[in-house]
């Protein structure tokens, strides 16, 4: 287990559904009051709290299906992608949500803040009822989070989802390339499939919003740079 220095804010006690590299650092982070749930257990009905989902986005149904209706609002998603359109089709349109930027590189190895210097304050957000409790056990962790209103939080969910499909576009279009290789030799054609991926989703909410944190993502990819 990786030791953690304890900030002084009281970590809430949480659900974590998925034993995996993200469900295991956040649980690493708690106090021992946390319960850690396997995909495809179910979730404690009786156990007050946030459910920090981190699990694929495939597993999302199961998840679903494996929580009491009840603690639904209780559910906080860390997965990437735009989840809006399944979220309204559950009913869950105003669902707490985390954008991450850490990395963890193996199961049990200490998170990776995605702070650059062009980004000091970091880039993770969350958003929604339990936005306090997700950021104080990030900060317990040593990592950064921001709480972000609803339309904030859109909007920096949009940028992210442009720029990871770019990445992923020009990695599929380049075989064996890894994410530095992307960034570092492919930036004019990941720009290219970035600008026209920002002209199609550019509207109220991420107009004037996108090009802001063009160069922390960017140096954030290189703090991965070995990723495929």
């Amino acid at each position: 287990m990786i030791a953690f220095t304890m900030a002084t804010t009281r970590v809430v006690p949480a659900v974590i559904i998925g034993r995996g590299r993200v469900g295991k650092a956040l649980h690493d982070m708690g106090n021992g009051e946390d319960v850690l749930v396997k995909r495809g257990e179910r979730v404690p009905l009786d156990f007050p709290g946030p459910i920090f989902v981190c699990t694929r986005n495939d597993d999302l149904e199961a998840v679903l299906e494996a929580t009491p209706n009840s603690r639904w609002s209780d559910l906080v998603f860390l997965q990437n992608g735009m989840l809006e359109p399944w979220l309204q089709s559950k009913g869950l349109g105003d669902a707490d949500q985390v954008l991450a930027y850490f990395a963890v590189a193996k199961l049990g190895d200490r998170p990776t803040d995605g702070k650059t210097d062009a980004n000091p304050e970091g880039l993770t957000a969350a958003y929604g009822k339990w936005a306090s409790a997700v950021a104080s056990r990030l900060h317990t962790g040593g990592l950064s989070c921001k709480i972000l209103d609803k339309e904030g939080f859109q909007k920096q969910m949009l940028e992210k989802l442009i720029w990871i499909s770019a990445f992923m576009l020009v990695g599929a279009r380049h075989p064996g390339a890894t994410v530095g290789t992307v960034e570092k030799e492919y930036r004019s054609e990941k720009s290219a499939k970035r600008n026209a991926g920002k002209a199609v989703l550019c509207n109220k909410k991420t107009s004037g919003k996108l090009d802001r944190r063009k160069e922390s993502q960017g140096k954030y990819k290189l703090t991965l740079a070995e990723n495929p």
